[in-house]
């Protein structure tokens, strides 16, 4: 079988996460692949992505390994199972496969917990906010393009559904609330669209205000992914010069920690609703509402 040239993210996190297995357990390659009859190289080359493992193989290697915790070992089944295709397949050919993992992992999550300092979360973004951004971002791209960029999107959008049990958790700095994008008409829409999702029973919208300082500030955004089983974790940090995916423990933790001190000083989430009972103290509908006021 010929080795795959491009793993997927989830192909290269099954490959690490046996890894992991190995050197906790203290083998070599060599030790390994004698508990499954399978060379050093080829069970190389398993461990970073390039090739299948058969599920009998991958089940006797996580005994070998001493791993016991059944929903881990299931949830590593069911990823060597998987063929990775879904509806991104379709774009396969005019988007890049880090933006075809992303779409892999989010239909994947039970919970997701997004941070973001400049621009509204995708997953909440409009299509005339989209067209703008993404008319200011890629100014060379044609309609057709630019089209294809928002059904992309908007078709991400669906792990949102009302018959959605995935949840999603957003801290949006204040800066992205007021930074243009599109024009006043396009940010109306797009801020009052961020309370309408805020009616759906998955979907939490905080803002963290300006006056809270230096204290609130995290300059990266990211995005934490749960998959419900724990050590399976991926976190997506957005840097300039590339998207990294973190899944080490070290790094779920970190962000995850950072993630809850960002909700503890952000103001309360957006509820949704006209009695102003809810709203006597500060919280995020009102600062929205402060904005839209202004436009």
């Amino acid at each position: 079988m010929a080795l795959r040239t491009n793993p997927t993210e989830r192909q290269r996190r099954l490959g690490a996460e046996l890894r992991r297995l190995r050197e906790q357990a203290g083998l070599t390659l060599h030790e390994a692949g004698a508990l499954i009859d399978m060379g050093r190289v080829h069970l190389t080359h398993v461990e970073a992505g390039r090739t299948a493992i058969p599920t009998d193989r991958l089940r006797r290697l996580c005994e070998g390994y001493g791993c016991t915790s059944v929903p881990f070992v299931e949830a590593l089944v069911d990823m060597a199972d998987s063929n990775g295709k879904g509806w991104w397949s379709a774009y396969r050919k005019s988007f890049p496969q880090s933006a075809l993992d992303l779409a892999e992992l989010e239909s994947g999550a039970t919970a997701m917990e997004s941070y973001e300092t400049l621009l509204i979360p995708g997953l909440l973004q409009t299509d005339a906010y989209m067209r703008a951004l993404f008319r200011s971002t890629r100014p060379d791209a044609t309609q057709d393009e630019i089209d294809n960029l928002v059904r992309f999107r908007r078709t991400r959008q669906d792990i949102l559904g009302a018959n959605s049990s995935t949840t999603f958790h957003a801290v949006i700095h204040e800066a992205a609330l007021r930074m243009q994008v599109g024009g006043s008409q396009v940010m109306r829409g797009q801020l009052t669209h961020l309370i309408r999702a805020s009616l759906l029973p998955t979907v939490t919208v905080q803002v963290l205000p300006f006056d809270v300082g230096v204290r609130g500030w995290y300059s990266t955004p990211f995005l934490l992914l749960r998959t419900g089983v724990p050590g399976l974790e991926t976190v997506v940090a957005d840097h300039p010069s590339a998207r990294l995916r973190l899944g080490d423990a070290e790094s779920v933790a970190h962000y995850g920690t950072t993630f809850r001190e960002l909700s503890e000083g952000a103001l309360p989430p957006v509820v949704a609703d006209e009695s102003p009972m809810l709203h006597e103290k500060r919280d995020s509908w009102g600062l929205i509402q402060h904005i839209l006021y202004t436009h």
